[in-house]
């Protein structure tokens, strides 16, 4: 009888609404993750240390560590002290950084990760990826991807502005995404996975024409959903290539020549509104234009602080950050002068 279907990995269980922090030690008997609680629970700083403390007479076998998250050492060191214990899970709770140092320390130590999202400022929060920095670079780690997933909006709506914002640029930039893994396809033969495409193009376009605002529960709610499906996207195709295409390319340079430039998220959208730009899809352009503009999230290179010089620069040495991927960018294949008279043609059509 021939295999008509495939098993996709994706999280036990997934609880995104407010109070779900609330229904964490359920979770954890109920999924049989942890009956009696024998957890590590690791917060970053903010309000994953007030998560905590409300955890803590309901997980009264759990040990609650503090950590400065973002670093390959410091996931190196949590994993150190997974491994010197007995733990039937490791909790994450907090945001992007400690999400993603605790998913690479999970992975290092060999034991389960459960991630609860205090801000949805990008995809990590799902993701079998962890971003890190090393030796001052940022890089990208294969994970394990978490086994439960939360999202508790109380918090969520708590969280600085541009955190929320910050997550709408980074599911936007599948569609750029999946148009460069398309063009893979088409000029290298690369393998496409449809699946893959269907949760990342579902995430973005969970967001792209909504009207409301990060400050409706319902649209948080939406976001959530979307870097949700971004995850899955990943997990599905085994990579991030459903998610990170010239988009991710260029912010991965930006970070690298301009660290602190701004957020993931932020770099995401406009670098990907200048892939889609570099396209010539002028309909995608638009609608990811418009939903940018509608938030507040930066469009153009001047919206960071950065000149067209020095975007210039960073698309140029974009291809660098990810040798192995094929984008619009390699496609094209531009020099410095075209590259730059590309940057103000795409400044100029902007409806500022």
């Amino acid at each position: 009888m021939p295999l008509l279907t495939r098993m996709v990995g994706t999280p036990l269980a997934i609880d995104i609404g407010p109070g779900a922090v609330e229904g964490l030690a359920p979770l954890l008997a109920d999924r049989r993750i942890s009956s009696g609680g024998h957890v590590a629970v690791v917060v970053g700083p903010g309000q994953g240390e007030e998560i905590a403390a409300i955890l803590r007479p309901r997980l009264s076998n759990a040990e609650i560590w503090h950590v400065e998250g973002g670093s390959v050492d410091a996931s190196i060191a949590l994993a150190k002290r997974l491994r010197g214990g007995f733990y039937d899970a490791v909790v994450g709770i907090g945001g992007g950084k400690t999400l993603d140092t605790t998913k690479y320390a999970a992975t290092l130590g060999g034991v389960p990760m459960v991630a609860v999202a205090t801000s949805l400022s990008h995809d990590g929060l799902a993701s079998p990826v962890s971003s890190l920095e090393e030796g001052g670079r940022k890089m990208s780690f294969g994970v394990q991807m978490p086994i439960a997933v939360m999202v508790d909006l109380d918090y969520v709506r708590r969280s600085a502005p541009e955190m929320r914002r910050s997550g709408i640029g980074d599911a936007l930039s599948n569609l750029s995404a999946i148009a460069d893994w398309q063009l893979a396809g088409e000029q290298r033969g690369e393998v496409v996975d449809g699946l893959a495409v269907t949760f990342a193009r579902a995430g973005a376009m969970n967001v792209i024409d909504r009207t409301d605002s990060i400050d409706d529960d319902a649209f948080l709610a939406a976001l959530a959903d979307a870097l949700v499906l971004s995850g899955l996207a990943m997990a599905t195709a085994g990579s991030s290539r459903p998610c990170s295409g010239a988009d991710h390319e260029i912010l991965h340079a930006i970070d690298h020549l301009y660290p602190g430039t701004a957020g993931h998220g932020e770099l995401a959208g406009l670098a990907a509104l200048f892939a889609t730009f570099l396209r010539g899809d002028a309909e995608t352009l638009a609608h990811m234009d418009a939903c940018l503009a509608r938030h507040g999230l930066p469009r153009a290179p001047e919206d960071v602080g950065l000149s067209a010089e020095r975007f210039t620069r960073a698309v140029l040495h974009a291809p660098a950050t990810r040798p192995d991927r094929f984008t619009v960018l390699e496609h094209l294949d531009l020099g410095e002068e075209e590259v730059r008279r590309r940057v103000d043609a795409y400044v100029a059509a902007l409806d500022r």
